[in-house]
């Protein structure tokens, strides 16, 4: 019998096995250009900063540094990554140096959970130049998203004045990638539990989650689905907004005097409607039936500014459920993050561009605090033996991490004690009047001017 011609199957990535081609191609066509010229294995230093901060953040919180080191050990271009590029006209000896390529750069970064500014590198990469070019968007990605929402989720954690918030944003991010990620990032900037389950079991983050309207919708009394639910789940919270809410917490309160001492339900949740009134009215019901254990969570397009309200205004919500505006950080969904060239062998380089300042050279961070309150950093060159705290560390060694993944409750509390740190006013969710002061160390200012000088003159036709 004969069959029919059929298209040879092209060999398709695993998540694991296609992270070498997570690069921008203009990366791989400079490694091989300078591969030919014999400069890849070069020394160079790359340095990840955000140039500029959100005009609704007055920090930021760094993240994503765990899954970019793994992903640094393991970046390898398997059989069918090679076969791609091949197609895309690669030539055969860098192909054949890419199919051995491993990633063996050192790397200084800003522990996950740690606060930090514009202009202030995140990470610098150490590396010969090929790899310390080819992984740029990877770390531009991997560092850029999960900053954003750490960042996100601690204003609206802070906006919830300690009622706990959990994240139920993975039916709305971009990709559910950035789904677990995503509730990754939310937990080190607070959140408390995710509904997410793949993050639960891959980050050991709290899961929680309650019931939708469907449960509800498919009983032909609200009553009875309270009944079967709370049956099952005896410490659950019940979804009392599908038809009326006061009446569904009449309903709650009716189940009660039903269950007698088997009545278990830990608390309502409100996700729809006024809030505020309703959230003191069942409050009030609650109370004078005798529940007032029975807590109450709210839900529903909630973000800091409409938590922050409910708060001011004394609504009595014991928990939010935060979704689509945290995770996919929805006031501030990008950031001015950058990753730049500032060394090459042995010498300093930036750019003249104008309004894209670079630091020149290898660089440290010093905070400085008084009194268990952060009152400045400074930028300094590598080396230089400042007063202050010093915030990059060394995390990765010839291509190897130094130590292994922290516990993702201690990242947490570590952002938690840094935020803590912070002035009050730059934990507001207004603007601070006052930015946080950030300096440039004289003898980094100096080495500045001095390389400027020396680019410009190499590369700058005086006017005439």
């Amino acid at each position: 019998m004969n069959r029919p011609n059929r298209p040879k199957p092209t060999l398709m990535p695993s998540r694991e096995q296609g992270i070498a081609l997570f690069t921008d191609l203009y990366e791989l066509t400079m490694l091989q250009a300078y591969r030919e010229l014999g400069l890849a294995e070069r020394e160079a230093v790359f340095s990840l900063f955000v140039r500029r901060l959100p005009p609704e953040r007055n920090f930021l919180i760094a993240c994503g540094l765990d899954r970019l080191l793994g992903e640094l050990e393991a970046l390898r271009f398997g059989p069918g990554d090679i076969e791609y590029l091949a197609a895309q006209s690669f030539k055969p000896d860098f192909l054949d140096w890419l199919a051995a390529f491993r990633f063996t750069g050192t790397v200084h970064a800003l522990p996950e959970g740690t606060p930090f500014f514009a202009n202030e590198p995140v990470l610098e990469v150490i590396a010969p130049i090929g790899a310390a070019q080819l992984i740029e968007t990877l770390a531009i990605n991997r560092v850029g998203f999960e900053t954003i929402i750490a960042s996100k989720a601690a204003r609206v954690v802070e906006a919830a004045a300690g009622r706990p918030v959990i994240d139920f944003g993975g039916r709305r991010a971009q990709g559910h990638d950035a789904a677990v990620e995503g509730a990754r990032a939310a937990f080190v900037g607070g959140a408390a539990a995710t509904s997410n389950v793949l993050a639960g079991r891959l980050y050991g983050i709290p899961v929680a989650g309650t019931m939708a309207h469907s449960f509800v919708q498919a009983f032909t009394d609200e009553m009875e689905a309270f009944r079967a639910f709370a049956r099952i789940y005896p410490d659950t919270t019940l979804l009392v907004d599908t038809y009326d809410t006061v009446e569904g917490v009449r309903k709650v309160i009716a189940l009660a005097r039903e269950m007698g001492a088997a009545f278990r339900v830990h608390a309502v949740r409100l996700d729809s409607g006024d809030l505020l009134a309703l959230s003191k009215e069942a409050r009030r019901l609650l109370d004078e039936a005798g529940l007032a254990t029975v807590q109450i969570f709210a839900s529903g397009g909630l973000d800091e500014r409409k938590i922050a309200g409910l708060m001011v205004a004394g609504a009595p919500i014991d928990g939010f459920g935060v979704g689509t505006d945290m995770m996919v950080s929805a006031d501030a969904p990008a950031v001015d993050i950058v990753y730049k060239l500032t060394e090459f062998a042995g010498e300093g380089r930036m750019k003249l561009s104008a309004q894209k300042r670079t630091l020149p050279g290898r660089k440290q961070v010093f905070r400085t605090t008084i009194d268990g309150t952060a009152e400045g950093d400074m930028i300094a060159r590598y080396g230089e033996p400042l007063p202050g705290e010093p915030l990059l560390a060394p995390v990765m060694r010839d291509g190897v991490r130094l130590e292994p993944s922290p516990p993702l409750a201690a990242v947490q509390a570590r952002a938690r004690a840094e935020i803590a740190r912070l002035p009050r006013a730059l934990r507001a969710l207004e603007p601070a009047a006052e930015p946080y002061p950030v300096a440039i160390s004289p003898a980094l200012q100096e080495y500045e001017a001095e390389v400027r000088e020396k680019i410009a003159a190499r590369n700058v036709q005086p006017k005439a």
